[in-house]
């Protein structure tokens, strides 16, 4: 069992309804200790690619990718899920549905941000349906970047995103492949990794 899957187990809670409340650790209270060892672990995943940018999405996946780009020694930018005024000029758009929230997203990125010479990380918390990756990947190839991994927190093995993304040819490491949780008992299965 790794660190992540450790801490996972120690205080992740199973919810009805295939949710997994990681929020007093990793997305709404973080544990800084567990984000840089994540950071690191991601740096070491990827440490063969080329990497000028990390990508995420608004709001869970910044912290997790401030620590991958802090590893990588390169910029992070990430997905806004609305217009502001602050926003301005052309932006690369793509519409996201979220597991979560239950709602769907136009994610906006400004098209200065990110351009053909950029070669990226896409890093997100959860994988669940695969809808943000894949929003994530259009701005990417929209833009003319080259996608050289997507990095994920916990891995929902047991619903279809990860296959999606692995079958479009993607390399996608995550930290903890959860394939199965039960709410009653708040039994939680990972997947056996190489890692």
């Amino acid at each position: 069992m790794n660190f992540l899957e450790e801490r996972i187990m120690k205080d992740g809670i199973v919810k009805p309804g295939n949710v997994l409340k990681v929020d007093s650790f990793l997305n709404h209270q973080m544990d800084i200790s567990l984000m840089e060892e994540i950071g690191r672990e991601f740096k070491r995943r990827f440490a063969d690619k080329h990497v000028t940018k990390v990508l995420t999405i608004e709001a869970s996946g910044i912290g997790i990718a401030c620590f991958v780009a802090k590893e990588f020694g390169v910029p992070m930018v990430f997905a806004k899920k609305s217009k502001s005024i602050n926003i301005e000029g052309e932006m690369y758009v793509a519409e996201v549905e979220s597991f979560t929230h239950k709602n769907r997203n136009q994610v906006i990125v400004s098209k200065k941000f990110l351009s053909s010479d950029d070669h990226l990380i896409i890093i997100d918390d959860f994988l669940a349906n695969g809808c943000a990756l894949q929003g994530l990947i259009s701005i990417a190839e929209s833009a003319g970047a080259t996608v050289e991994g997507l990095g994920i927190a916990i891995e929902k093995g047991f619903q279809i995103g990860g296959r999606v993304i692995r079958n479009l040819g993607y390399d996608l490491e995550s930290l903890a492949i959860v394939d199965a949780m039960d709410a009653e008992t708040g039994s939680i299965t990972f997947r056996e990794q190489k890692w």
